[in-house]
């Protein structure tokens, strides 16, 4: 297998494992990495001195690459921006913010930059910021999210058509056969959270991974658009967030409902009722809590398979 995602990165597969807050240590990304995908950090949750510690574990459990994801709009960003070009880290994957503000001083330290968007508009000014590559993600995707409804199967080729730049599909994304539809659409590989989230190695409390197999079809929902948009599993936290827009709640009330370390609470420490429980819709799909190695097996195995039934089929 060979495309432009494998060669950018030197990975086996072109699967990228998604950098989420509170469940993307070292460990997930490290074993990610081992088994042929690019294993991500997710510094979001992290304080700096937290950050290096988990990139020099990772750098001792693997020497396959692996890289940082920074949420461009969480505190510290620039004392991270530090202990990535200290450590030479040369993967990084931006989202929630301004790809100008980083790109180029990334880029002048060799560190290879992709930018997570969720429209057109955003990956044109990703563009012209000069990064490597994109990531389109549909609103399908757990956690943080784009404000447009766009669903991955639609925003892939509307970025496709216009932008050509290495491009990576996420949202709704967890087996062989979506893999296969999104790069038929145009993506070079894909980006997958949820199906890593609910793996042995994620750093998630073992009640949120329990959670994520529990998950229906109906189970997660797109809110909170008045603050940062981001979709989550029902729980008693969202009944009061319902309550709270029937009340016609103000945005600043909504803050104050929402809190801090909301999502520590929930994902981390599996406080199921009262937490933050960022996932993706694919979450319906997941059963089961399996090692890294044996979803990205499992992954490529139905890539495959799906591969060739469809080149049999005869019109």
């Amino acid at each position: 297998m060979q495309n432009k995602i494998i060669q950018l990165f030197n990975i086996k597969y072109p699967i990228i494992q998604a950098g989420m807050v509170w469940c993307s240590g070292w460990e997930l990304a490290s074993a990610a990495s081992n088994a042929g995908a690019l294993g991500l950090i997710g510094s979001g949750s992290m304080y700096p001195d937290v950050l290096s510690h988990h990139i020099k574990k990772c750098k001792q459990a693997t020497k396959k690459p692996f890289g940082v994801n920074i949420p461009l709009l969480y505190p510290d960003i620039d004392q991270h921006i530090e202990i990535i070009l200290k450590e030479k880290v040369k993967i990084v994957f931006t989202s929630a913010g301004n790809p100008d503000t980083w790109t180029n001083i990334l880029k002048k330290n060799g560190v290879i930059v992709v930018h997570v968007v969720a429209n057109v508009k955003f990956a044109k000014k990703a563009r012209n910021s000069g990064v490597d590559a994109l990531v389109a993600e549909g609103f399908e995707a757990g956690g943080h999210n784009g404000i447009d409804e766009l669903t991955t199967l639609c925003l892939t080729p509307l970025i496709k058509k216009q932008i050509n730049l290495p491009l990576i599909a996420a949202g709704g994304i967890g087996n062989g056969s979506s893999m296969l539809a999104t790069m038929a659409l145009g993506a070079d590989g894909v980006q997958i959270g949820s199906r890593f989230a609910a793996s042995i190695e994620s750093s998630a409390h073992m009640d949120f991974k329990k959670s994520i197999t529990e998950a229906k079809e109906n189970s997660t929902i797109l809110t909170l658009k008045e603050l940062i948009p981001v979709r989550l599993i029902k729980n008693k936290f969202y009944e009061k967030v319902l309550s709270a827009y029937k009340k016609r709640a103000s945005k600043e009330e909504l803050k104050n409902l929402l809190g801090k370390g909301r999502a520590k609470r929930g994902m981390f420490e599996g406080d199921i009722d009262e937490g933050e429980l960022e996932i993706g819709q694919v979450s319906a799909q997941i059963n089961s809590v399996k090692p890294v190695k044996q979803i990205v097996n499992d992954i490529i195995k139905e890539f495959r398979e799906i591969q060739s039934h469809i080149a049999s089929i005869k019109m």
